[in-house]
């Protein structure tokens, strides 16, 4: 496969043009925060976006939105996905959980919900997925990771082990699918406006010992050289990018959008 196959016919790379026309996406944890926004991005972009997500309501809703179609699935049930087939070009692993608590106190259950949410069913996802690709020559793999699949919080031991696993996953699956024109890239951001992260201020609170209202300033924000939360639109329009001819390069890496976190 030549590097021309790779930009669909007609559409010249960084033209603003729907650089996805023609093609099938899925984003898994879609019908809200990150999720919702990268399914917005890509159906922007010319793509037929099927919304999976456990909420069924909020995947109909925004697949009627945007033209596509929901599946309402429960990711944590890895082993009902153990013979699935995607018939899709872009795959978005985005769902997931988190839970705060010390390691000694980290009840088992969470931690293994938590690995199978977001590293055991990206991987059965991208099994399932590239023998399309494949068979196309084309396909781009992304996994919502996050500075902490990058570094290490305390109080997050099954969240940030899960994202360095998706690390490990992204890159064996650029190494795999590089020869037959598949990408596959972890996009990395700090906390992020969403209802994840509103729902760990509690958690957060609790843990650090300290009122909620201090939460945001002490915690989340403390490692940021920029002072606010990343907005999931942000997010999504990097999504976008990798998703695109100009980012057939682009793969086996880690893209953070962290406000500067990791440059610590």
């Amino acid at each position: 496969m030549t590097a021309a196959a790779t930009v669909p016919a007609g559409i010249p790379a960084g033209s603003g043009a729907p650089t996805l026309a023609g093609r099938r996406a899925l984003v898994t944890g879609g019908a809200s925060g990150i999720g919702a926004a990268c399914a917005r991005e890509l159906a922007a972009r010319g793509a037929h976006v099927t919304v999976a997500d456990v909420d069924p309501d909020g995947a109909r809703r925004l697949a009627d939105e945007l033209g596509g179609e929901a599946w309402v699935v429960d990711l944590a049930d890895t082993r009902a996905l153990d013979d699935l087939t995607l018939d899709v070009d872009v795959l978005v692993n985005n769902a997931g959980v988190q839970r705060v608590s010390p390691i000694e106190d980290f009840r088992p259950d969470d931690f293994r919900l938590l690995h199978a949410i977001m590293l055991e069913a990206p991987f059965l996802l991208v099994r399932a997925a590239l023998p399309g690709m494949y068979a196309r020559g084309f396909g781009r793999v992304v996994n919502v990771s996050s500075v902490h699949g990058l570094v290490a919080s305390p109080f997050k031991s099954a969240y940030v082990s899960a994202k360095h696993g998706l690390e490990g996953l992204s890159k064996v699956t650029a190494l795999e699918g590089g020869p037959h024109g598949v990408t596959s890239v972890c996009v990395n951001p700090g906390y992020v406006r969403t209802p994840l992260v509103e729902r760990q201020i509690a958690d957060q609170a609790r843990v650090h010992g300290i009122p909620e209202s201090e939460v945001l300033a002490t915690v989340l924000l403390a490692e940021s050289a920029v002072k606010r939360l990343v907005e999931p639109e942000e997010v999504a329009s990097l999504v976008g990018w990798l998703t695109g001819p100009d980012a057939s390069m682009v793969s086996g890496a880690s893209w953070t959008i962290d406000g500067g976190w990791s440059a610590r």
